[in-house]
């Protein structure tokens, strides 16, 4: 295998591999976001799963299992999230990888760059509108017409 030893060739395969490093930027703070969503929702869960032991018997505790089942729906969205965001970052990785060596070996691999490319793009795609659906469903939970109390500091 001959690899690549005059400056201007490695410098190229850099310079090459470093754009796709952007998107990964972008997935590592989506998925930070992504997870403290994820982290709430097991919280709430775990709440929400302490009233309904602490009720009696008698009492069926709908509400507090409708909302149940909507967090499992809302923690399933964000676990894919989760995953097809890890799979576009091993695909920007697999990208990256790709690009350099192709570039700075006589490895003709620039087609599967663009495959692994495509791949990771879509996926993010797709993260996001796992996204999209859990934020949606989190905001129609919210009762929207019910009035709040009114706090001892408001007139």
């Amino acid at each position: 295998m001959f690899f690549a030893t005059d400056l201007d060739t490695v410098t190229h395969g850099i310079q090459l591999a470093v754009a796709p490093v952007f998107l990964l930027t972008a997935v590592a703070g989506m998925i930070g976001s992504v997870a403290g969503r994820l982290a709430r929702i097991i919280d709430r869960a775990r709440v929400l799963e302490d009233r309904i032991e602490a009720a009696q018997a008698n009492n069926p505790m709908n509400a507090a299992f409708s909302e149940l089942k909507q967090l499992r729906l809302r923690g399933a969205l964000v676990n894919a999230c989760i995953a097809l965001l890890t799979f576009c970052a091993l695909m920007i990785g697999l990208t990256i990888m790709a690009l350099f060596l192709g570039e700075t070996t006589e490895w003709q691999i620039f087609r599967l760059a663009t495959i692994l490319f495509l791949s990771g793009v879509t996926c993010f795609l797709l993260a996001l509108l796992c996204f999209l659906t859990e934020t949606l469903i989190a905001t129609r939970m919210l009762k929207f017409g019910r009035k709040l109390p009114r706090s001892s500091t408001q007139p």
